[in-house]
This record gives structure tokens, C-alpha cells and sequence, in this order.
């Protein structure tokens, strides 16, 4: 308090507001909700982001071979495959074939796609047992198709008359929500099939992945007059942008949604600084009649506001912390990851917003009051 008997027109707007707490308890109050709903929503849009990203992390350094629509075989062949891995030096190259299957437990049976793979640590992630570098034995299965039939490590699986041990169970969101469940198999055991059904490749990331994709496609494909499509070639990272770019149009949405309640705030701010000033108008109009200026009274109005702003805009920080400390856990599994910038600079936007639009919201108060006639003020 000491600190702002050094300026009168703080020291009168901070006694103002003391005046009625009640009022100012509410008028904070619709501050505080503004705040908490931008920050809450913006750090709600960084967790949702953050996850997508997590998820599509596994295939957005990932270019996908299949064989083209002017393509006489059914699948990449085996040459086709050769001149593929003398062109890719710098990424791991994974052939595929693939089918379907049944798989059947205590009476249960699932169907799930079958997919013949040697490097099958380069495509998948698993939540338990491990992905082989270079699968000769055993079986991957998804964990979800797993748990339906209540099997785990070390049971066996059969495919084609044969039995394959469970070596690992894929982690369900490796498909991003994809396709059913999953059998991964040695490549050994889809033999009778001549080409492969598809060949990934898997680079260092998505920049590297459009290139080797461009590079490929020049290779194989030609354009123009004399168009052939040899082999299908694409990439997911375009996918990824595209995501991307509408993550950052829903931050957007959320804080356009968030905003509305802050504005709703403004004008209950404006409404209340219109009541306290109608009602002190014979105290203002003393006021400069012993000779206090307008622009005093300005200040002090002005002030009043502010205060108003900071109040609500501390508590609503520190409301919206608490809430993205739940958001994170929930979405994103790292509740402390609401500590980086990238997240908690929605707490300064939201306190910003706060004492701005407080301000904005006594201005027309402020400025009524100042210019009011001190004569016409004592008469009432």
C-alpha cells in the first residue's frame, strides 16, 4: 500500500474497488472465466497437436511402393525391388506381402490382415515381448486382437497349417486407427506369393522421405505425352502437413470460442464501471470542484479497470494452469509438458487479454466521468 500512496489516483481506484467488494468480486469474476477459457482452450489445442503428432510420428518419414495402374505385374517384383534398393542407399527398404486370416482362441475368431515382413523393428512398435530385427520365427500380434482373445507371449498362432509362437504385441495406436487387427508373420511364410504387395520405405524423416520419393518416381514413372505409372509412389509427409495445418486451424477455432467468453467479461466490466461511476458522481464532481483535473479522474477510472484486469487475469493464469496440468496428463500422458512455451504462453496471452480489454472496457466510464460538469454533478 505504501508503494501506491505514491500515486493518489491509484491509491483512490484501489480504495474505490474496496468500497464494494462484492461488485468487484463478480466483475473479476467474469475476468476470471474469460482467462481460464483462452488459455484452457489454447493449451487444449497444443495437447491435441502434440498427440496427432506423437501418433503420426511412426509414418511421416515413411514412402509407400505399390505397383502402379500401367503396371503388367500384380505387385513389385522381385527386379523391381533390386533396382529400388540400389536407388535408396540412405533408408531402410522393407518388402511386403500380405493377406488374410482368421485367428482363433477359446472358441473366439478374429480376422486380421497378415503381413509378411523380415525387418519388422523398422514398421513396428511393440507395447511388450520385442520387434527382430530380422524376423525368421515366431509372430507379431496386435494387442488389441490380443486381449480379445486372451492370448499373450509365447502362445501360438497358426497361419496357413503352421504354428507360430507370439514374439510381441503391437501397440494399438501404431495403425492410427487404421484397419483392424494385425498378424505379422516371416516373410518366409507367404512364400507362394511371387511379388511383394508393397515395399516402405523408411527414412530419416519427412524431408528425406520426399525426396526419396521424388527420386523414385522419376526412376520408374514417366509424365507428359508418354505418361506411365510403372509403380505407385507416395509419401505421408504431405499428409502430415495437411494435419498439421488443420491442428493449427482448430488452436485458432478454440481461442476464437475461448475469446467470446472474455469479451462477454468486457462489457459486465463496462457495465459495472458505469454503475460505480453514476454512483460516485457527486463525489467526483467534489472532486473537481476542489480542483481535481480531469485527467485525474481519468487515471483513477482508468485504474480501477486495470486492477480489475490483473485481479482476474492472476487468478484465471493460475485456474488455467490447473486445468492444463489435467488436459496434459489426460491427452498427452506428461502432465509438466503445460510448462513449455509453447503451451504456458497461453497463460500470458490470457492475463494480456485481461488487462487490456479491462482497460478498453473503462475507457467510455472513464471518459464520462472526467468530462462531466462538476455544477451538474453537486446538483445530482
Amino acid at each position: 500500500m505504501s508503494l501506491l500512496s505514491r500515486f493518489p489516483s491509484a491509491l483512490m481506484a484501489w480504495r474505490n474497488l474496496g468500497r464494494n467488494r462484492v461488485r468487484t468480486a463478480l466483475a473479476a469474476l467474469g475476468i476470471v472465466i474469460g482467462v481460464v477459457s483462452i488459455a484452457s482452450l489454447g493449451m487444449a489445442g497444443v495437447a491435441i497437436n502434440q498427440q496427432a503428432t506423437s501418433q503420426l510420428g511412426d509414418i511421416g518419414n515413411e514412402v509407400t511402393i505399390t505397383a502402379g495402374d500401367d503396371s503388367p505385374e500384380d505387385g513389385v517384383t522381385q527386379e523391381q525391388l533390386d533396382e529400388i534398393e540400389g536407388l535408396v542407399t540412405d533408408a531402410a527398404v522393407v518388402e511386403q506381402k500380405t493377406n488374410d486370416t482368421d485367428v482363433s482362441s477359446r472358441g473366439e475368431d478374429v480376422r486380421v490382415s497378415v503381413t509378411g515382413v523380415t525387418e519388422a523393428n523398422e514398421l513396428y512398435d511393440v507395447s511388450s515381448g520385442e520387434a527382430p530385427v530380422r524376423l525368421r520365427t515366431g509372430a507379431l500380434l496386435s494387442n488389441s486382437t490380443a486381449q480379445e482373445l486372451g492370448l499373450g507371449l509365447g502362445d501360438p498362432v497358426e497361419y496357413d497349417g503352421q504354428l507360430y509362437r507370439i514374439r510381441g504385441l503391437i501397440e494399438s495406436q501404431n495403425s492410427f486407427g487404421f484397419g483392424g487387427g494385425q498378424l505379422v508373420l516371416p516373410l518366409s511364410a507367404l512364400s507362394d506369393q511371387d511379388n511383394y504387395d508393397a515395399v516402405t520405405v523408411v527414412a530419416a524423416g519427412g524431408d528425406a522421405a520426399t525426396t526419396i520419393g521424388d527420386r523414385l518416381d522419376a526412376h520408374f514413372n514417366t509424365y507428359g505425352r508418354n505418361e506411365e505409372e510403372t509403380l505407385s509412389i507416395r509419401t505421408n509427409a504431405e499428409i502430415q502437413d495437411g494435419i498439421n495445418s488443420f491442428m493449427n486451424t482448430l488452436e485458432l477455432a478454440l481461442l476464437g470460442i475461448g475469446s467470446i467468453s472474455l469479451f462477454v467479461a468486457s462489457v459486465a466490466i463496462l457495465n459495472v464501471m458505469l454503475m460505480s461511476t453514476v454512483e460516485r458522481r457527486g463525489e467526483i464532481g467534489v472532486l473537481r470542484a476542489v480542483g481535481i483535473r480531469r485527467g485525474e479522474v481519468l487515471r483513477m477510472i482508468l485504474t480501477e479497470a486495470a486492477f480489475l484486469g490483473v485481479l482476474g487475469g492472476l487468478v484465471g493464469a493460475l485456474g488455467s494452469l490447473g486445468v492444463g496440468f489435467l488436459l496434459f496428463s489426460v491427452l498427452t500422458g506428461d502432465a509438466m509438458s503445460v510448462l513449455a512455451w509453447e503451451s504456458s504462453r497461453y497463460l500470458i496471452y490470457g492475463f494480456a487479454f485481461a488487462i487490456g480489454a479491462s482497460v478498453l472496457s473503462g475507457l467510455y466510464p472513464a471518459w464520462k466521468a472526467a468530462n462531466d460538469s462538476p455544477v451538474e454533478a453537486l446538483r445530482g
